[in-house]
């Protein structure tokens, strides 16, 4: 069987895209700037040297490499403002001036950007590993006298001549010499690069057609001009020079980089573009550097408090100033005639100078360096707990969550855009046939699961939103029947791509219909209008389809399992097994007279073909707006009812398609065919043009014999998800390489588009240029500045046609295709584009390449100034994911290209719910929470050291001890404020699940605006003058122990000392909502240690502990205003958050307060309707999604009982006139 599909010719099945007429010889396509390349084919030893050596084809998609890593890492850990401070902080260290030892300065240093750097390599190592595994896949390469051997892809140069196999991926950019089948044609899949299933067909030059085994390369030289590397994926302009003769090259004979080779055995190329010259790598971008909003926003904190450090180190410079100049000379005991530069009366601006470095030094508490320990710490630990939850498991691949980087872990509470690929990312590339409709009847009782999700959601809220209408019980009935669909649907299909159940159809039923000459014309157009190859499955029988689309394929499959089995095609005929037309098994065979096949422009496939009868038929189908046009007035029968039918398809989001036919004479088929024949053989720029005139003869008077509807299968929990994410407030967009009517399609199958909403379809090819046949003349009438402007004024209407609607509930949905976007992307018209986009519902963006993904991503990151999140799963969705503040990879059926590029990756789409609303709200408020806290106590802490400054002359003396400094944020005050940022939960995770608009707290980040970070700043603030000032009134001119002695520098420090560490240990457990068993012990642990650590440390020897020398056994312990002091300072210190935030939950509380207080109180076990309205009162109003959909049958509902009512009404009012 392989044999006999390789010697067909695939020509005679094909009319636009693939049979070309002969050039003309010696034509020239190549000339001026932009067209320099030069490829000498079989010959790469001449691309061994200049001017001819051209990139290697091995790829890298790194940050980083031996060389620059050193250089660039330490760029980016120095973009952190902090790190830069504490760097001077360490040089300064090493001057005599220093309060501290410079170890204690600079080992905190490396540590930080050591351990910071050590995750950086990690994770691009991670990335080598991949682009070396895709470097070392190997290929047939031709190494000479005809003789190919295997390479590897980073082996590979240009003018090498490769043998690529069936399913193996394209190394390099090749021009297609032959192939496996006698006249060159090839499929390709692209997935990778455009994201569409379907198979493309590439045909190569008829002068290379012989080179079709190995030993033909023997002698074979040729030399290629061509365009340079760009990005274009759908154009190509060169030139092959072979045999003496010039032949023009276009897009149909490339295969580019990264499409796999399918249904056919292989194919010979000559190597074009090699590695980062290849278009698909011309299309990616950069690795970059990505920061979380809140990362940039703590460098403008640690402005602030660098400004706040020189402003208290220039007041304590002027003040020791004035002290040395005023007070110094009167101190005689400090011997002021003999003494340094530093406390020379004579010189007090130097002194004044050198303690500013001190100073410097002394306060550089207020910017705490652990801080960025302890935030590296709690995003690893964040990561692993997102690794390892279960509810993002995928029992089918067996793959888990996979935070592949936390430096964004915060950023997944702040989205407020996602973009979205299509295919393979929303939906899992299978096509299933579920429903038809035939002769005005429509069949298939099984439900899409669009039907499915929408009986779901309005089941559960019709109890709450019908109860006070008359009809109440008939939809309590309704609903039974919606929960019956769905339970009745929930086992799995057993035949791929069909999922149709309806008896009256199945097992020859099909015959006892009352129009069954109508449904046997139906089955036979499923049947016979395709162009797929049949294998023969010889364990099972039966046959298996290599079809151009996933449709064409479910449409074979559907017919097969009806009785119509295509079994077999030669040359110029299809046989089909019909299983119940003449009461046995029977094959029929249908000569192939003409294919006219689907385009994106004609939107329709025809077939003519001959039965056993000698009938000529032409079988057809097309988007019902092309093929309801084109019937003839005795074949509208059914024309009404197939309408309906296909709305509801629609609105179910089924993709459709119509089913004609009609009846040739042999003459008028004779005529036709010779008019077709000549414009199929002219030579010119027209020929396309002349083609579809043609066709277009013979594609009218069609009769109408049903519709179809194949559900384009969504990955499970898609519509759930985009319904959850959009009562979170996010708005989703779709970017596709899919034609428009699949993306409508899917938008629909998804609920980003719904009946009712109102589509803006802008498009670069108006009405009047689309009547045009001739391309030339679209040419001259459309210049690009017309273009421009018509796509300007479109955008200005649409922002018209939204700002003058006064419905509140309407919805708008932008629309917009690749060529447009190419306008729409320009500078002068972005913005406009960016606006009317900002306002719909939703934005589907369709045949999009890799890098208009990425542009598209810029505009809207950059544009709205807010946290975008791309996700995607393919090659082609590298750039955008990349280009994303958040990128999210799937890892799906397409490789790891994505995954390797993202920062998080996902097994399925609807684990983006939960990574999103559960872990995105977690973990940004935990982080916001942990280092607005970080600042209080660090403020709190540091200024005391301030304050004791202006108290004691400016000394430059600390009135701490240095290991009690030390140990402050490395021991005595980490550990609660990790858990602080690994475990806190303001609510469970089902309850973020349940009140998804609590999302919107990080979107407008309420926890990290400049009213709160400034709230705390100013908390610490009043801590810190507590502590010192309510210390010193306590312990001033006051006895401290037994014998009468007044405190000293060491009992009021290791007092102060203690109240900093109740007090900042107190406060957060005040911010903690949520605790378990770890933060006990880390908050109340860590107060223990301190009074473990001051013991230990008194009990060392005198040379180390100093003055602290036993100073908690014999000194503090024994004392009762230590421990008065301590509770008062602690208590009068956590007052003003405590009133604040009782206030708060009592007179303003915030969503998480009042859904903390039910669950408290148990009133969602105890009052259930309690409980459902704050659920719905806890979404943000959306446009898009179930709910959406829900909302608005509701409200057409009320709207026709309004209606009624008032019909009744006047008509009661009309009947009481009368009498």
């Amino acid at each position: 069987m392989g044999r006999i599909r390789e010697r067909l010719r695939r020509s005679h099945l094909y009319t636009f895209s693939c049979l070309k007429p002969q050039h003309a010889k010696g034509q020239n396509q190549v000339q001026g700037p932009g067209f320099s390349r030069t490829v000498f084919c079989n010959q790469p030893l001449l691309h061994k040297k200049s001017p001819f050596k051209y990139r290697s084809n091995a790829i890298s998609t790194t940050k980083y490499n031996f060389f620059t890593f050193l250089p660039k890492a330490l760029f980016e850990q120095f973009r952190r403002v902090a790190n830069l401070y504490f760097l001077l902080a360490a040089l300064l260290s090493l001057t005599p001036v220093s309060p501290f030892s410079p170890v204690s300065m600079i080992a905190p240093l490396v540590f930080v950007v050591g351990l910071s750097m050590a995750k950086e390599a990690l994770e691009d190592w991670r990335r080598f590993l991949q682009d070396m595994k895709v470097n070392l896949r190997k290929v047939n390469v031709h190494v000479g006298d005809g003789v190919f051997n295997y390479k590897q892809w980073r082996q590979i140069v240009v003018g090498d001549v490769l043998k690529v196999e069936k399913d193996q991926f394209f190394p390099a950019d090749l021009l297609l010499l032959s192939s496996s089948y006698e006249d060159g044609i090839c499929y390709v899949e692209t997935m990778n690069l455009d994201g569409e299933t379907n198979l493309k067909t590439k045909r190569s030059l008829e002068a290379t057609l012989p080179l079709d085994d190995d030993g033909t390369f023997k002698e074979f030289t040729g030399k290629i001009q061509c365009e340079d590397p760009n990005p274009n994926l759908y154009t190509f302009v060169g030139n092959l020079e072979y045999d003496r003769q010039v032949y023009p090259l276009d897009p149909n004979q490339i295969l580019l980089r990264d499409s796999k080779l399918r249904n056919t055995a292989y194919v010979y190329g000559v190597v074009i573009f090699t590695g980062h010259d290849s278009k698909v790598m011309m299309n990616s971008t950069n690795s970059p550097s990505k920061r979380s909003r809140i990362e940039q926003k703590m460098d403008y904190i640690i402005y602030l408090l660098f400004t706040l450090l020189v402003v208290i180190s220039l007041v304590s410079s002027i003040g020791f100033a004035v002290k040395t100049k005023n007070d110094m000379p009167d101190m005689w005991y400090l011997r002021p005639d003999d003494t340094e530069d530093m406390y020379d009366p004579d010189k007090s601006a130097v002194s004044g100078l050198i303690h500013l470095v001190t100073a410097l030094i002394l306060y550089g508490y207020l910017i705490p360096i652990s801080l960025y320990v302890s935030i590296e710490v709690v995003k690893v630990l964040q990561a692993t707990f997102i690794n390892q939850d279960i509810a993002m498991y995928d029992e089918e691949t067996g793959n888990t969550a996979n935070a592949r980087t936390s430096n964004l872990n915060e950023e997944l509470g702040q989205v407020e855009t996602i973009l979205s690929d299509k295919t393979g990312t929303l939906t899992c590339n299978q096509m299933d046939f579920l429903k038809c409709s035939i002769a005005g009847t429509a069949y298939g009782t099984k439900s899409s699961e669009v039907e499915l999700a929408a009986a779901k959601q309005m089941a559960e809220e019709q109890d709450e939103d019908l109860s006070n209408f008359p009809m109440h019980k008939d939809s309590k009935s309704s609903e039974i029947e919606l929960q019956t669909v769905v339970t009745s649907n929930d086992r799995k299909t057993a035949i791929k791509g069909f999922s149709f159940e309806d008896t009256r159809l199945m097992d020859g039923n099909w015959v006892k219909e009352p129009n069954s000459d109508v449904l046997l014309m139906f089955f036979r157009v499923l049947a016979i209008c395709q162009t797929a190859i049949p294998e023969r499955n010889e364990e099972s029988g039966s046959y298996t389809y290599e079809a151009e689309s996933p449709d064409e394929g479910a449409f074979l499959v559907a017919a097969r399992e009806f009785g119509f089995e295509f079994c077999k095609r030669t040359q110029s005929s299809v046989v089909i097994r019909e299983k119940y037309t003449s009461g046995h098994p029977v094959e029929r065979e249908f000569k192939i007279m003409n294919v006219l096949e689907f385009t994106s422009k004609r939107k329709r496939m025809s077939v003519i073909v001959q039965d056993e009868d000698g009938q000529i038929l032409v079988l057809a189908k097309g988007a019902d707006s092309i093929m309801f046009e084109r019937l003839s007035k005795n074949g509208r029968m059914y024309e009404e009812t197939t309408t309906r039918h296909l709305n509801d398809y629609g609105e179910n989001g089924l993709r459709t398609l119509a089913l004609c036919y009609k009846k040739l004479e042999e003459a008028e088929y004779s005529a036709w065919n010779t008019e077709f024949q000549k414009a199929k053989t002219s030579i010119g720029a027209d020929r396309d043009a002349m083609l579809e005139k043609v066709a277009d003869m013979l594609e009218r008077e069609f009769i109408l014999v049903g519709a179809t509807a194949v559900e384009d299968k969504l990955q499970t929990g898609v519509p759930q998800c985009i319904d959850k994410l959009a009562q979170a407030g996010l708005k989703i967009w779709v970017l596709t390489g899919d034609k428009m009517e699949t993306a409508i399609n899917i938008g629909f199958a998804c609920s980003l588009l719904r009946q009712g909403m109102k589509q803006i379809i802008i498009s670069a090819t108006s009405q009047d240029a689309l009547a045009q046949d001739s391309k030339e003349t679209f040419l001259l009438l459309a210049s690009h500045q017309a273009v421009k402007e018509n796509i300007l004024n479109q955008i200005t209407n649409g922002l018209q046609m939204v700002k003058l609607e006064k419905d509140p509930h309407a919805a708008f949905a932008l629309i917009i295709d690749g060529k447009t976007l190419t306008y729409a992307l320009e500078d002068d018209m972005k913005q406009h584009f960016l606006g009317l986009a900002v306002d719909c519902a939703s934005v589907i963006c369709c045949r999009v390449s890799p890098r208009q993904k990425a542009l598209v991503t810029r505009l809207v990151k950059e544009g709205t100034n807010k946290t975008t999140l791309a996700i995607g799963d393919g090659a082609n969705d590298v750039g955008m994911i990349q280009e994303a503040d958040i990128g999210v990879g799937i890892s799906g059926v397409e490789g790891m290209q994505a995954v390797m590029a993202s920062d998080f990756s996902i097994s399925q789409f609807r684990f983006l719910e939960r990574l999103l609303v559960v872990h995105g709200h977690w973990c940004y408020k935990r982080i916001a929470q942990m280092i607005c806290y970080f600042f209080y106590k660090n403020i709190a802490f540091g200024l005391t050291l301030f304050y004791f400054e202006a108290f004691t002359g400016f000394s430059g003396q600390a009135m701490y001890d240095d290991l009690y400094m030390l140990s402050f944020n490395v021991i005595l005050t980490s550990l609660p404020v990790i858990s602080l940022g690994v475990f806190e939960q303001d609510v469970s995770s089902d309850v973020c699940l349940q009140f998804p608009a609590l999302y919107q707290q990080g979107s407008k980040n309420l926890f990290f605006d400049w009213y709160r970070i400034l709230g705390w700043i100013g908390n610490g603030v009043y801590s810190s003058l507590i502590i010192f000032f309510l210390n010193i009134i306590i312990m001033y001119d006051q006895a401290f122990r037994k014998g009468g002695e007044t405190a000293d520098i060491a009992i009021m420090g290791s007092t102060m000392f203690t109240c900093i560490i109740w007090t900042v240990n107190g406060q957060i457990a005040l911010i903690m909502s949520h605790f378990t068993w770890i933060q006990h012990v880390l908050v109340w642990g860590s107060i223990a240690m301190w009074y473990l650590f001051l013991l230990l440390y008194g009990m060392a020897s005198p040379s180390y502990s100093g003055n602290s020398y036993k100073i908690l056994v014999e000194v503090l312990a024994p004392t009762p205003i230590f421990w008065l002091s301590t509770l008062l300072v602690t208590c009068v210190c956590c007052l003003p958050y405590f009133v604040h935030i009782s206030y708060q939950r009592c007179f303003n509380p915030m969503d998480h307060h009042i859904i903390q207080e039910i669950k408290y109180y148990r009133k969602d076990v105890e009052d259930e309707h309690m409980w459902t309205r704050e659920r719905s009162k806890a979404r943000q109003e959306t446009k898009i999604g179930f709910t959406a959909r829900v909302d608005a049958k509701i409200r057409q509902l009320r709207g026709r009982l309004h209606k009624k009512h008032s019909t009744l009404a006047l008509a009661a009012h009309g009947t009481m006139s009368t009498s």
